[in-house]
């Protein structure tokens, strides 16, 4: 890894080489990427395993939604923790949140020792935090890695000021990770402005399904959602965030 990091978040077998030969330096593992992304199945990260040894850190989310989570939730998310670690991945992504919108350090302090060597991020449950300063010592207080984050707005380019300002208390203690809406272009415009040195992003493109048969107007979930479109990251949108972190 050089002096900047490029995290590709990606759901599918496909997407992970995608991210590969475009330059990522690690995978975020997740299921379910267009809702947001939720816990993998194990079978999956197997399977990545099997054709790529790059670094991959495993989202751990029981479901769609808040991050306020009920007891039931919690001890799924545990074994979650447990068992990715037990399969060798390399870090996990959590967050939890009490109603007040502080972070819930008992639970966190519980995750982290499922987690034990493990690099922990912390997700984007930070975005919707009521004080980012206060969650951001809380997470070096509890010895997590890094927090990924789009400075508390839907695009991380609306964020920059947050992001500059976290990044300026990063202190050596912890990291900083820019995510939402992160392309080259944006990391351009960010990097020098915020004087990060990690960034998240997806790179993902619609592609049409290979079915030639179509029965329209039957959805399997949201009815938003096309059952013939697939999102797949991009390896040239990959490529093109890498040359702007050489």
């Amino acid at each position: 890894m050089g002096k900047f990091t490029l995290e590709v978040c990606v759901d599918s077998v496909e997407s992970a080489l995608a991210a590969v030969r475009g330059g990522a330096d690690r995978l975020e593992l997740c299921g379910n990427l267009i809702i947001g992304g939720t816990t993998p199945e194990a079978g999956l990260f197997e399977e990545i395993r099997q054709v790529s040894d790059i670094r991959t850190y495993v989202l751990i989310r029981p479901r769609y939604g808040d991050f306020c989570y009920s007891d039931y939730e919690f001890r799924v998310m545990a074994r979650a923790v447990r068992k990715f670690r037990m399969l060798g991945a390399e870090g996990v992504v959590i967050g939890i949140l009490k109603p007040d919108g502080s972070l819930d350090m008992e639970r966190m302090r519980q995750l982290m020792e499922e987690a034990e060597d493990m690099s922990v991020t912390l997700h984007r449950a930070f975005d919707v935090c009521v004080d980012p300063f206060e969650t951001m010592e809380q997470a070096k207080e509890l010895g997590i890695d890094t927090i990924l984050t789009s400075g508390q707005q839907n695009h991380c380019l609306d964020g920059k000021d947050l992001l500059r300002e976290l990044v300026r208390r990063e202190d050596g203690k912890i990291t900083i990770q820019v995510g939402a809406g992160v392309d080259a272009r944006t990391i351009r415009i960010l990097q020098p402005y915020t004087g990060a040195h990690a960034f998240h992003m997806s790179g993902k493109k619609n592609i049409q399904s290979s079915m030639t048969y179509r029965k329209e107007g039957i959805n399997m979930g949201f009815s938003a959602f096309s059952e013939y479109e697939i999102i797949r990251t991009e390896e040239k949108y990959i490529r093109e965030a890498r040359m702007e972190l050489l």
